[in-house]
C-alpha cells in the first residue's frame, strides 16, 4: 500500500511540475523530455535485471550450499547466550527462540527467501504466549527492530548491481556498509532495550555489545589513520579475502555434512534466475517513475533544496545526492533500490554519490514493510514503539553510512 501511494506521488509530482515548467517558464520539451524518459529507464530496468541473472544464481548457489551445510544452525547456537538475555519475556525453551535465531542468522547471510518465513513462523510462536492478542509484544517488537536494522554481513544483491552497472570492484563498500548497517542495529537494539527496561550491563550482553564494538572501533580507528589508497588497498582486500573464505568455508560445512554440493549449488542456482526475472516488473516500474520525476526537474529541484539546507549549516553537501536513498528506505525496498540504481547511472557506479547510495541501501532495511508484514502476519494493530525505535534505527544507519562514506571514499 505504502509503495502504490509512492508510485502515484512519483507520476502526480512529475505531472505538476511539468505543467509549472511549461506555463510559468514556458518550456515547451519537457513533457517530450518526460515520455522519452519513460522507454529509456524501462528498457535500462529491463537490461538491468536481466543482466542481474548470472551473478545472483552464483551467489544463491554458494548461500544454498551454506545453507544445507549447516551456517545458519551454527549461527543459532552462537547467538543463543546472548539472545536469551535481550528476550526476557520468553522462556528459555520457547520454539519461537529456533525460528529468530535462523531468522537473524538468514538475514546475516543475505538469505532473504529463507529469512522472510522464518520470521513469519516466530511471529506465530510468539503470538501464541502473547497476553493481549491485538498489541505487539516486547519480544515482537525487539525481534522486529532487528530486522528493520538491517543487519547484513553479506550484502549480495548491492554488489551485484554495481558489478551489472560497472563498478571497478563491485565488493568496495563490503566493510563500509558493515559498518553503517552495525551501528544501525546497535542504536535499534539500544533504543528497545531502554523502552523494556533490559540490562544491558548484563555479562553477557556487555561482553557481546563490547567484543562488536571493539572490533568496528578498532576498523574505524585503522581506516581513519590510512591513506586513501590504503583504504582502497585495504578494504578491497579484506573484503575479497572475507567472501572467498565464506565461499570456502561453506563448501567445506557441506562436504562435512555430506551434502552434494553441486546438486545444492544448482538449485540455489535456479532461484537465483528466478528472483532475476522476478525483479524485472518491480524494477521498471519504480525506474519509470524516477525518469519521469527526474525529467521533470523534481529531482534537481529537490536536491537542490538539500543542498542550500546543508551549505547553510557550513556542511559540505557532496553527499547530498544520495539522500532520496535514505528517504526512501525506510518506506519501501524496491524504490529505494531504484533510487540507488538512479544514482549510479546518473554519477558512476564508482562515484562518490553511486558509493554512498549503495552503503545507505545497506545500512537499514524497509521498516514499514517489515512491520506491515511481520505484525499483520498475526493481527497486531498497537505496535506501541515499534515504529519509533526502527525509524531511530534508520536515521542512525543513515548518518553512520554518510560518515563512514566520506571516510572511505571520499
Amino acid at each position: 500500500m505504502v509503495l502504490n501511494y509512492i508510485w502515484i506521488g512519483f507520476f502526480l509530482i512529475a505531472f505538476v511540475i511539468a505543467c509549472i515548467q511549461l506555463f510559468v517558464f514556458g518550456n515547451v520539451q519537457v513533457f517530450s523530455d518526460m515520455l522519452n524518459s519513460t522507454f529509456d529507464s524501462a528498457k535500462s530496468g529491463f537490461e538491468i535485471s536481466l543482466g542481474l541473472t548470472g551473478v545472483l544464481s552464483l551467489w544463491l548457489g554458494i548461500m544454498k550450499v551454506g545453507e544445507r551445510g549447516g551456517v545458519i544452525r551454527a549461527f543459532s547456537k552462537i547467538v543463543a547466550p546472548f539472545f536469551e538475555k535481550i528476550f526476557p519475556d520468553l522462556p528459555k525453551n520457547h520454539p519461537a527462540y529456533g525460528s529468530m535465531f535462523m531468522n537473524i542468522a538468514a538475514n546475516m547471510l543475505g538469505l532473504d527467501n529463507a529469512a522472510t518465513p522464518l520470521g513469519l513462523k516466530a511471529m506465530k510462536e510468539m503470538q501464541e504466549s502473547n497476553p493481549v492478542k491485538d498489541t505487539a509484544s516486547n519480544p515482537m517488537i525487539m525481534f522486529l527492530v532487528l530486522n528493520t536494522s538491517g543487519l547484513t554481513l553479506i550484502p549480495i544483491t548491492i554488489m551485484v548491481y554495481r558489478a551489472q552497472l560497472g563498478a571497478a570492484n563491485p565488493s568496495d563498500i563490503f566493510l563500509p556498509i558493515l559498518i553503517a548497517t552495525f551501528f544501525s542495529t546497535l542504536v535499534g537494539f539500544l533504543s528497545v532495550a531502554a523502552y523494556q527496561k533490559i540490562n544491558i550491563l548484563d555479562k553477557t550482553v556487555l561482553g557481546t555489545l563490547a567484543g562488536l564494538i571493539i572490533v568496528v572501533g578498532s576498523m574505524l580507528y585503522f581506516f581513519g589513520k590510512a591513506t586513501q589508497n590504503q583504504i582502497a588497498l585495504y578494504s578491497n582486500f579484506i573484503a575479497s579475502f572475507v567472501l572467498i573464505s565464506i565461499i570456502i568455508s561453506f563448501i567445506l560445512a557441506a562436504m562435512i555434512h555430506k551434502v552434494n554440493v553441486y546438486d545444492a549449488f544448482i538449485e540455489g542456482a535456479k532461484d537465483g534466475f528466478q528472483v532475476a526475472i522476478g525483479i524485472i516488473p518491480y524494477l521498471i516500474a519504480i525506474l519509470v517513475a524516477i525518469g519521469m520525476f527526474r525529467a521533470a526537474g523534481a529531482m534537481d529541484m529537490m536536491i537542490r533544496g538539500f543542498t542550500w539546507f546543508f551549505e547553510s549549516l557550513g556542511l559540505n553537501t557532496d553527499f547530498v545526492g544520495a539522500l532520496p536513498t535514505a528517504l526512501m528506505k525506510p518506506l519501501s525496498g524496491s524504490g529505494a533500490r531504484g533510487m540507488m540504481v538512479d544514482a549510479m547511472k546518473l554519477n558512476g557506479a564508482d562515484s562518490f554519490v553511486g558509493r554512498l547510495s549503495c552503503i545507505i541501501q545497506g545500512s537499514t532495511d524497509t521498516t514499514f514493510y517489515i512491520l506491515a508484514v511481520y505484525f499483520g502476519s498475526v493481527g497486531i494493530k498497537n505496535t506501541r514503539y515499534a515504529v519509533i525505535c526502527g525509524l531511530i534505527a534508520d536515521f542512525a544507519g543513515v548518518v553512520a553510512a554518510i560518515l563512514i562514506g566520506y571516510l572511505f571514499f571520499h
